[in-house]
């Protein structure tokens, strides 16, 4: 490996020729402030017993001893220093070989929590894998940086696994193609599979095209990023998709003012974005055009923000077909602003869901007032509540709530919903086929029955009916039914037809008892009157909530 002997009896005077990575942290992981002199002698010890015990080429154990500062605090920690900390460690070192692949991989650039997955099992000399050395030779002799290659390794195993001769044929391949190999030693570090199997076609089409649309090499250098991890098949989708959308004779100009658009995620959030725009009906032109307005924010700044608003729109219950209305007209504007939570708006603005939905339909441009760390004002009085609290007044009177005015103030604070809304929830009922004066009746014994949506209302009336095959008239007795959900109503039925099969339930047991019981009373009363009861419940349980 291209060692050199010393003589025993001499004593190697090896020096650090640059001022290492290990003398900048001069503090152990405790705190405890660790002397220069001392990592300075620890460092040449190593470096020694690299060199001239374990014949690693100089430059290569200089490396490992210099840049591995964490390995060097623990060794540190097992020898016991008398006086001599240098002579110390070389006298641990003697007789307690260290896994020479640690310090090696933290020279490297990867920290222990990157390296230690990576550590081989059975071996623990550099000399054990000679692949790994021939390799790591060829790269640092092509120009990668040393404290480079660790990323390499870290994402493509397999480049250090070619057999001699191999690694050096592939990028001498590319060479041939025109590649420099100062840009092909970055591309390397970028997005090491260019050298797994052969040459990367997309990867050089993507490069024909961006040489084609007037941008060098040293252009493509400057906007990669150490922190990306580059799939050129996916930049190469990018670029086809806006051929598709009409974008080719302006797609020069926009690269070169959003370069982020092709290698921020490999141009994966672009992909996500179109999609996510497509789904709601933008065509490809009008996606195109959103690109050429592109504002000068980060793709992924852009997706989050207007997913966000998406998200907005669903939490105030907008209809679909209006969001999807929003999104395709103001797709620029969306993605530009970052909403506040729907709370504080809620908050904010002193309005409901529905009176929003409205006003963001109407004034789809007032988005961009409530973003994070914006003071959000309260929309104007449109008038509405002036009439909903007319509206429910004439409801409670309706009800035979007039005659007492602390019942008329109790119940405006019970019943949720404007004036019409409540009298709407209240026909619902009465059309399914109960008298007014019953549904009366009900709404003063559970008043919180009409706190609930027209739909949902009508889904628990079918499912009474329908599905469990009850009486409508069951309602005039067990009101509640309707604030209960379906899930446990169905869950707490099915486990007691369950019972009474097995002949282990009342035969007669009324609705009100079986739903409104407690879990605790209903598994001692009924569950728990079968040996088989409790698994029983446990597997319906499972059943209902993976339905739901």
């Amino acid at each position: 490996m291209g060692s050199c002997h010393i003589p025993q009896s001499q004593s190697p005077r090896l020096y650090i020729t640059e001022r290492s990575v290990l003398s900048q942290r001069c503090y152990g992981e405790d705190g405890v402030r660790i002397p220069r002199a001392t990592l300075k002698e620890a460092q040449i010890a190593l470096l020694e017993y690299l060199h001239s015990t374990r014949s690693i080429q100089f430059v290569d154990a200089e490396n490992m001893s210099k840049n591995s500062p964490h390995f060097l605090r623990k060794l540190l920690k097992k020898v016991e220093i008398v006086k001599d900390v240098r002579r110390s460690m070389s006298r641990f070192l003697r007789y307690h070989p260290i896994n020479e692949f640690e310090p090696f991989f933290e020279s490297l650039g990867l920290k222990p929590c990157e390296y230690t997955p990576l550590l081989p099992r059975d071996l623990m000399f550099l000399s054990d894998d000679c692949l790994l050395q021939e390799n790591y030779r060829v790269l640092c002799e092509f120009g990668v940086e040393r404290n480079k290659i660790g990323q390499i390794y870290k994402k493509a195993v397999q480049v250090f696994q070619h057999d001699f001769g191999v690694l050096l044929l592939k990028l001498q391949a590319y060479q041939k193609l025109g590649l420099s190999q100062s840009f092909m030693a970055k591309i390397i570090v970028y997005s090491p599979h260019v050298l797994i199997g052969d040459i990367d076609i997309k990867f050089i089409k993507v490069l024909e095209i961006l040489n084609g649309l007037g941008f060098d090499y040293a252009w493509i250098k400057e906007h990669l990023s150490e922190k990306e991890f580059y799939n050129w098949s996916m930049i190469f989708r990018v670029f086809k998709f806006f051929r598709e959308m009409g974008c080719s004779s302006e797609l020069g100009g926009l690269i070169s003012q959003h370069p982020w658009l092709l290698f921020e995620g490999s141009g994966g959030r672009v992909l996500s974005l179109i999609a996510f725009l497509l789904k709601f009906g933008l065509p490809m032109d009008g996606i195109c055009s959103m690109f050429l307005q592109f504002p000068e924010i980060q793709v992924s700044h852009f997706v989050s923000n207007i997913i966000r608003c998406f998200l907005f729109f669903q939490e105030i219950e907008m209809e679909v077909d209006e969001i999807g209305k929003i999104v395709c007209s103001y797709p620029i504007l969306l993605g530009s602003c970052t909403l506040k939570k729907t709370s504080s708006l809620l908050h904010d603005l002193n309005v409901g869901k529905k009176r929003l939905c409205k006003y963001i339909q109407e004034n789809p441009q007032e988005l961009s007032k409530w973003g994070m760390g914006t003071r959000v004002r309260p929309l104007p009085d449109s008038g509405e509540g002036v009439e909903s609290q007319k509206l429910k007044t004439k409801f409670f009177l309706d009800l035979g709530y007039g005659e007492n005015p602390n019942m008329l103030k109790k119940a405006f604070k019970v019943f949720r919903g404007r004036g019409g809304e409540l009298q709407e929830r209240f026909d619902t009922i009465v059309n399914a086929g109960l008298d007014q004066e019953d549904v009366s009746k009900m709404v003063r014994v559970s008043p919180q029955i009409l706190n609930q949506s027209k739909a949902l209302i009508q889904s628990k009336i079918e499912i009474l009916v329908n599905e469990l095959g009850f009486p409508l008239s069951s309602l005039i007795l067990f009101p509640s039914y309707l604030s209960y959900t379906t899930q446990r109503v169905r869950l707490r039925l099915a486990m007691y037809n369950w019972l009474k099969d097995q002949g282990k339930a009342e035969p007669d047991l009324a609705l009100s008892t079986i739903i409104s019981w407690s879990d605790k009373i209903f598994l001692s009363q009924c569950v728990n009157n079968h040996p088989s009861g409790p698994q029983v419940w446990e597997d319906l349980k499972a059943e209902f909530t993976r339905d739901k």
